[in-house]
């Protein structure tokens, strides 16, 4: 069977599968008695179904000149057209709901940004937001398997960092996958290898928030958006969940995977058989886990308002720390979720807690190959490896950089193409930025809404700003720029600017 689907282009069998999701809602809404919700899954899932039938056949034995260019197209078709067909059922359970505020919505949730025009999660019924957090699940185990079978091989998500300088390749060379294995045969392999681990770890999970004490419902949700980084929530957030800090412990554990590609996936992409503890993304990842939340609690003692040392005073600290341990975990693994003691440490010391600080950490991101948005920790490291290097040179103009030819390449080689990322970054958060201004944005607001969208964390607008910022107050033409800034941002702009170099058209 694995064979036959190879047949088929990439992107039919993403509208297969993301047809037959929907019969998923539909028997849940059709057990709750919402009938009116269930039938509009289940015929959404009849139409795309048959839709992809017939396409499977129209194209079954389609071929392009490169399976792999028509992969990286299809990748970006996912991410920009396949919410509209995932937007029909919403749309059509919400009679209240434009559809483009319903394609606004799946476009967040399949890009794992967790935006949403709803302020009160109550608005939508469960079954609702079971689709949401679905779509959102099922976008991070796309990135998942297309960036080890696709981004992989073509240098692009974070691994020309480490690429091999040869001369004549780059980012945007596409040979070396045909010297590799068939792009089919690549993505076929890796998804049977990532799918399941992918689900069991949401279903253990699932299962370890439920014992502490989650509803079952809302522990699913939680699941499938801590394990794809989207931060959506059907109860607003942890501050409502039942779990109480035992869940806000277990989930901290399992956003470890969106710090390193060597948490989940060793020796999977060839070259990464080294132990996750001398990986340089986790070690940064637990380093800056470690001195901010550091830092922040100093902050908040120094400038606590009881001086009393009682046990009260010492248990109210301790959650302070806690706090902003998990709170700053969640953000630089773009996952979004506020701990329930995030604001307890403001009213411990009576200081407000610096929404900049979760703005640059989501700016960050996470770890290459993961669910995780941002510039990626592996570029922020060689950035850094560079810096030390050239700091090194001033002092001692006559050394030599040893750490073996790895390290070499990420501090040379690595460190230009991690600059050039940087700086596309930071262009497209100046572009969105503009775009924004003109709908009548102000410039911090703008600013919040910008990195929120590019690095995949929409739950930053409640927090990254001095005031929450409601993604339902903007105007359309807002809507639609932060939707392709959300499809930017999952796909990375080195990506899409490699669709758009002429050499790839020609061979």
């Amino acid at each position: 069977m694995a064979l036959r689907l190879t047949e088929f282009p990439f992107i039919v069998l993403m509208m297969g599968i993301a047809a037959l999701a929907m019969m998923v809602p539909a028997f849940y809404a059709f057990s709750l008695d919402d009938f009116a919700g269930a039938r509009a899954f289940l015929y959404s899932a009849i139409l795309f179904t048959l839709l992809s039938v017939l396409l499977a056949i129209a194209t079954q034995h389609y071929r392009p000149a490169s399976i792999a260019r028509s992969q990286l197209v299809a990748l970006l078709t996912a991410f920009s057209v396949l919410p509209v067909m995932l937007a029909v059922p919403f749309y059509e359970a919400v009679n209240t709901l434009t559809f483009r505020d319903a394609w606004f919505e799946m476009v967040s949730s399949f890009t794992t940004t967790g935006a949403t025009l709803f302020d009160n999660p109550r608005v939508l019924t469960r079954p609702l937001h079971l689709w949401r957090a679905m779509v959102g699940w099922m976008g991070g185990l796309l990135i998942w398997v297309a960036a080890a079978s696709i981004l992989a091989p073509m240098n692009l998500g974070g691994f020309e960092v480490r690429a091999t300088a040869t001369a004549g390749q780059g980012p945007t060379d596409f040979r070396q996958i045909a010297r590799i294995a068939d792009p089919s045969e690549r993505l076929t392999r890796f998804a049977a290898r990532l799918v399941p681990l992918y689900a069991a770890l949401t279903v253990v999970l699932w299962l370890g928030l439920t014992i502490l004490g989650e509803v079952p419902f809302v522990a699913l949700c939680h699941a499938m958006s801590v394990m794809a980084t989207s931060g959506i929530s059907p109860v607003g957030g942890l501050f409502y969940s039942g779990a109480g800090i035992g869940g806000e412990v277990l989930i901290f554990l399992f956003m470890l995977f969106a710090l390193s590609r060597l948490t989940f996936g060793r020796g999977l992409m060839g070259e990464d058989r080294q132990n996750v503890f001398h990986d340089p993304e986790f070690r940064l990842g637990m380093t800056l886990i470690v001195i901010l939340p550091a830092l922040l609690f100093l902050r908040h003692w120094i400038g606590a308002t009881e001086a009393s040392t009682g046990i009260g005073e010492i248990q109210s600290g301790l959650r302070a720390l806690w706090g902003s341990i998990f709170t700053v975990m969640s953000f630089l693994t773009t996952t979004g979720f506020e701990s329930a003691s995030w604001l307890g440490a403001a009213n411990w010391s009576g200081l407000q807690t610096p929404g900049l600080i979760l703005v640059g950490l989501s700016m960050i991101g996470g770890g290459v190959a993961t669910t995780a948005g941002g510039v990626k920790l592996l570029r922020v490291y060689a950035l850094y490896k560079h810096s030390e290097r050239e700091l090194e040179r001033l002092v001692h103009p006559n050394s030599v950089g040893g750490a073996g030819a790895d390290a070499r390449r990420i501090r040379k080689q690595g460190a230009y193409i991690a600059w050039i990322f940087f700086m596309l970054f930071s262009m497209s958060i100046a572009a969105v930025m503009v775009l924004l201004s003109l709908t009548g944005v102000q410039f911090e607001t703008a600013m919040v809404l910008a990195v929120a969208a590019l690095s995949t964390t929409g739950p930053l607008a409640d927090v990254g700003a001095e005031a929450p910022i409601s993604y339902a107050g903007l105007t359309a033409f807002a809507k639609y720029v932060l939707a392709a800034a959300m499809v930017v941002g999952r796909l990375e702009a080195l990506a899409i600017i490699a669709l758009l170099n002429p050499e790839f058209w020609r061979r």
